[in-house]
């Protein structure tokens, strides 16, 4: 399925191995990797294609399923399960209304999603026809060819999935000692663990394509993404705390269309680094958007200071991002010292795009037996 920028494969819980290993076995023969061009499965040899969604029955009485989302490396033999991806989100509510795991009501339907690898309840308000989820429509995501009906989606009860906290040191900026320097940084636990920092301290302009993304800022960005671990007592080498370069608005050329992108259609401009090899995200992941508007409207954070104050919707942050813009509806309350989020809404479109079997590998286990 695609969802918004993204696409996965879905499985269903049931079909893989109990056993971790035998399970990430099974994944990594699905997707061919590790190869650069996954030419031997059906991963699209791309951070933004190489994604897998396992659909489980719930596990708690508020939601309707459990969704776990694996990220596949393409050139390493791994999969990671500590991320959570807000576009293949917007896939699952629909594949829950096109299988049948929801009873369908009316012209929307919400769709109550316990992500696993957070441990939160995030909400596709998802569109029906006929019975099943909608696709067609006028609403564009930008990185993505023509139009389709919008899934909106709410991850403002998923503060503090990772660390318990939506501002996991409880300071809106932190001063990272890095390999490169002292930086200034705010750390947001929302949908994902994400660390927001200024493009110029890492010598970045902020409006860089893949293109201009040079070996020297990535490893000023993985610095960054490492000193945030281990502020939070965590080990490195894993996704998160993700990345996210922010700068204020200003005019660049996307990367999806070779149009131009300008200042005055954006609040803010963010660029984001993630996968394994970490490399410059090609859109903006759903997750990291919610992440981004909410801490964008927190005084005393470091994307607070870049994000336009005359905005033309107060409650709408417009992140201006490698391929085009992606407005997020959001609302924060603050008592005291304690913030509360109250909404991180943002639309995404999806599809069905196969259904089948797939094979694997029977050299890919120990014996063949744990193929069946």
């Amino acid at each position: 399925m695609r969802g918004g920028t993204s696409k996965a494969v879905f499985l269903r819980g049931d079909t893989l191995p109990h056993d971790g290993e035998q399970r990430d076995a099974l994944i990594l023969s699905l997707f061919g990797s590790p190869d650069p061009r996954q030419i031997d499965g059906l991963g699209g040899a791309d951070l933004l294609t190489s994604k897998l969604a396992i659909i489980d029955a719930p596990s708690r009485p508020d939601a309707d399923l459990d969704y776990t989302f694996a990220q596949v490396s393409i050139n390493e033999p791994e999969v990671d399960y500590d991320i959570n991806c807000g576009n293949i989100s917007a896939a699952v509510g629909a594949y829950a209304i096109d299988e049948g795991l929801v009873p369908v009501e009316g012209t929307t339907t919400t769709v109550r999603i316990h992500n696993t690898n957070t441990g939160r309840i995030l909400l596709a308000k998802t569109p029906i026809v006929d019975g099943f989820a909608g696709v067609e429509g006028t609403h564009a995501v930008h990185g993505v060819p023509g139009t389709g009906a919008p899934i909106s989606l709410d991850f403002a009860k998923t503060a503090g999935g990772i660390t318990g906290s939506l501002l996991p040191t409880g300071n809106e900026v932190d001063v990272l000692d890095t390999s490169h320097g002292p930086i200034q940084a705010t750390i947001v636990d929302l949908a994902n663990l994400t660390v927001f920092f200024h493009a110029q301290s890492v010598g970045m302009s902020g409006i860089e394509g893949p293109e201009e993304f040079s070996d020297a800022h990535l490893a000023a960005v993985v610095a960054v993404k490492d000193a945030a671990a281990q502020l939070l007592g965590m080990p490195s080498g894993g996704l998160t705390p993700v990345p996210a370069i922010v700068s204020s608005p200003a005019s660049y050329v996307s990367f999806a269309t070779g149009q131009e992108v300008a200042s005055d259609d954006v609040d803010l401009v963010a660029r984001v680094v993630g996968g394994r090899p970490a490399v410059l995200h090609k859109a903006y992941p759903g997750t990291l958007a919610a992440c981004t508007g909410v801490a964008a409207l927190m005084d005393g954070t470091t994307i607070h200071t870049v994000t336009r104050q005359d905005r033309k919707a107060p409650d709408e942050i417009v992140i201006g991002h490698t391929s085009g813009v992606m407005p997020v509806s959001v609302g924060v309350s603050r008592q005291g010292e304690t913030w509360t989020v109250e909404e991180a809404t943002y639309q995404r479109t999806a599809r069905r795009l196969a259904e089948g079997t797939a094979y694997v590998r029977s050299s890919a286990f120990t014996s063949r037996t744990d193929t069946q």
